[in-house]
C-alpha cells in the first residue's frame, strides 16, 4: 500500500467539503473520518486538521501570526503588526495570537506561515557575539 502525504489528505478533505452544508457536509466529514480510520491515520488527525485549516486560511486570505513576547503587547503595537502583515502577505484578515513567554528578555518572536522572525534581545546579542568573534 502506498503512503499518502498529509498535505494531500488535507487538500482532499478540503476539496470534498468546500461549499457544502448540512447533510452533504456531514456526509463528507464522515467519509473523511472513515478514510483516516481505515488507513490507520487517526493519530495524525490533529496534524491533518491543522493543514486543512492552513488551506482554508490561504483560500480566504487569512494570515495567522503567533507573537511571543515577554510582556503584553500594546494596542498600538498590535495594530502596527497587523497593518504590516496585511501589506506584506496581501492578506484580507490577520489573526494575531499573542503568547507571553517569560523566558524572553525582551523583544518578540513572530511565527507566520512557515517563517520565523526572531526580534528578541537574546537573538540580537547572539548575532552581535558572532559578528565580534
Amino acid at each position: 500500500m502506498s503512503k499518502i502525504a498529509n498535505n494531500d489528505i488535507a487538500r482532499a478533505i478540503y476539496l470534498s467539503t468546500a461549499g457544502k452544508t448540512g447533510a452533504d457536509l456531514s456526509s463528507a466529514i464522515k467519509n473523511a473520518t472513515h478514510f483516516l480510520a481505515n488507513r490507520r491515520l487517526m493519530s495524525k488527525s490533529n496534524e491533518i486538521l491543522h493543514l486543512v485549516q492552513k488551506i482554508i486560511n490561504k483560500e480566504k486570505g487569512i494570515v495567522v501570526a503567533v507573537v511571543s513576547s515577554a510582556e503584553k503587547l500594546s494596542h498600538k503595537t498590535k495594530d502596527e503588526l497587523m497593518s504590516f502583515f496585511k501589506k506584506r502577505y496581501k492578506a484580507e484578515e490577520v489573526i494575531l495570537e499573542e503568547k507571553l513567554d517569560s523566558s524572553l528578555l525582551g523583544g518578540m518572536r513572530i511565527e507566520i506561515n512557515d517563517e520565523v522572525l526572531d526580534l528578541t534581545i537574546k537573538n540580537k546579542i547572539g548575532q552581535l557575539q558572532e559578528y565580534l568573534a
